[in-house]
């Protein structure tokens, strides 16, 4: 089983649906688990609904919403 910090790291891959069938499996495995890592999904999805519904579509650069999701990241690892 992937680790918890292995999982935190895929879930906007997963929400995103880019994620391999093998990955996306593994994290599926880990979520059904580990409630720790199924609420920090339930955090990304809540974020991700409420920029929705709150702001106009941006569209970020690759680069800035790669920074974004690590620094997302790293607060679920510092819990």
């Amino acid at each position: 089983m992937i680790s918890c910090k292995d999982a935190v790291a895929r879930l906007w891959e997963y929400l995103d649906r880019n994620l391999g069938r093998v990955e996306e499996r593994e994290l599926e495995e880990h979520l059904g688990l580990c409630r720790h890592c199924c609420g920090e999904l339930e955090f990304a999805q809540q974020l991700r609904t409420r920029l929705r519904q709150e702001g106009p579509a941006v569209t970020l650069p690759p680069e800035t919403r790669h920074k974004l999701e690590a620094f997302v990241r790293s607060l679920g690892e510092q819990r």
